[in-house]
């Protein structure tokens, strides 16, 4: 192992792996420094979202809407399967082997990229050098003319709910249950939330969701958040806003909450309660005083648009600096690093980054909502198709949700699009698309769309937002 490198990267999640490839391709001496290791000490790589965030939580929701499509759905399509079970061990058995198989793609990629890997914990220096320690509490030191600080993000805690990872559980623990709790707490309607909630849902749990806040999915389309307590509502989630967790008290395998609603004390007993709250940067003892780094009141790492630090040759991506946390950001920030390193100036548009909520149906937003652009004074045109006028979506019993389209009034670029229902993340990508390029709705108007798809619906919101939709009686516009 070398003492000095080009790039050294603290953290193999998404951001920081997907910089390591990128700039070992850009021939850059390049090591990543990763602290995780399985039980054979062997380095773990794929940070939180290949571990135990995006990829596991995805798996058992595959697993469950497939439950759920047996036990319920079936019967329409004439085909009969009796009372299906569920066995939970095979269930995470599969969810253990996707794991497995992405992480070490991950290994064999940093490998076949010639990346380094140097194992430890990494903590920066003054002067870009990089001190690591060993399981055996070791230390070296090895240094670069420019770092990565990548190290991700970790589950808030709240006081009134302290994690025992047995009765009350964080994310991480929501992925390893070994049997479906008859009675399930969950605090935090987000996106963890609905997606763990919905998991155990789907296999039988009777779900409580506390929601301090009083607007259900408040940084989405109010149109779609609308929707979407309607859907998950009919799907049994009990959605509770305004319902502020004051305390938990553990007793015979069991947790009760109390709560405030709508300023009235309660309590509810559950046999399992996670704790879905939100996340946050994991920068504590990442860098030293002198390092040159710092961050704000909330923990995040202080960078510019090209998420560059305070500190020369430093930079700081994915989950630890501003905006969302999402995969996706992270891995393209970490592309945007490499490049810059290597001397070409390259942009990310942040504008043009999608959300994505993996329930069932799918719920996916790019760009401004409408309340944003009211608040804007933003003068806009809009349109939205439902998927109940798509051929495809009722020939496959899909039919819940619409598309939105927003476009500047003035421009008629898009400047915003939102969708819940089938194939939502999908849909959303092919608007990401044409943002990225400066695309107007009329250009979606003039493309031909394939049918029958699902993708029609995205074609048909684009004629809604000048009130020319084929499939749909169209409002009368002033």
């Amino acid at each position: 192992m070398s003492d000095s490198y080009d790039v050294i990267i603290i953290g193999s999640g998404p951001a920081g792996y997907v910089c390591a490839i990128k700039c070992a391709q850009l021939g850059l001496n390049t090591a990543v420094v990763e602290v995780s290791s399985d039980a054979k000490g062997a380095p773990v790589f794929g940070g939180t979202c290949l571990n135990v965030g995006c990829i596991p939580s995805k798996a058992l929701l595959d697993s469950s809407h497939k439950f759920t499509e047996a036990r319920d759905h079936f019967s329409v399509h004439g085909i009969g399967v009796g009372s299906p079970s569920i066995d939970i061990a095979a269930m995470m058995k599969r969810k253990d082997k996707i794991v497995s198989q992405l992480t070490g793609g991950v290994s064999s990629l940093l490998q076949h990229n010639g990346v380094t890997v140097v194992q430890g914990r990494g903590r920066l220096l003054a002067g870009r050098k990089v001190e690591v320690t060993d399981s055996d509490g070791s230390q070296s030191v090895i240094s670069a003319d420019n770092v990565v600080l990548a190290s991700g993000s970790e589950p808030v805690t709240i006081p009134p709910a302290p994690t025992d990872d047995q009765v009350i559980v964080d994310s991480t623990g929501a992925l390893l249950f070994d049997a479906v709790p008859e009675r399930l707490g969950v605090i935090g309607a987000g996106v963890i939330g609905l997606e763990l909630g919905s998991v155990w849902g789907r296999l039988g749990s009777n779900v409580v969701m506390f929601e301090a806040l009083d607007t259900f999915l408040p940084t989405m389309d109010t149109q779609v958040s609308k929707e979407a307590a309607k859907v998950f509502k009919k799907q049994g989630l009990d959605i509770r806003l305004n319902a502020l967790v004051t305390g938990t008290r553990v007793e015979n395998n069991a947790v009760t909450v109390t709560y405030t609603e709508k300023g009235e004390e309660k309590s509810a007993e559950f046999d399992r309660l996670i704790v879905a709250v939100g996340r946050r940067p994991r920068t504590r003892d990442v860098f030293s005083g002198d390092s040159g780094v710092t961050v704000d009141e909330r923990g995040f790492v202080f960078v510019n648009d090209a998420c560059a630090t305070e500190a020369p040759g430093v930079w700081a991506v994915g989950d630890i600096v501003r905006g969302p946390m999402l995969a996706h950001k992270g891995s393209e920030e970490g592309v945007m690093v490499a490049e810059r390193i290597h001397g070409k100036a390259v942009q990310l548009n942040y504008d043009c980054v999608p959300s994505i909520i993996y329930t069932h149906p799918e719920i996916a937003a790019v760009g401004k909502t409408e309340q944003e652009l009211k608040a804007e004074g933003v003068d806009y045109k809009a349109g939205s198709f439902p998927f109940a006028a798509i051929g495809r979506a009722l020939a496959s019993g899909e039919t819940e949700g619409f598309v939105k389209i927003i476009a500047d009034a003035k421009t008629d670029r898009i400047i915003g699009a939102h969708a819940i229902g089938p194939s939502a993340a999908d849909l959303v990508q092919q608007l990401v698309i044409t943002m990225e390029f400066g695309g107007s709705a009329e250009d979606l108007q003039l493309m031909v769309f394939g049918h029958p798809t699902m993708s029609e619906a995205v074609h048909e919101a684009a004629l809604a937002v000048d009130g020319i939709a084929i499939h749909m009686p169209n409002r009368k516009r002033r």
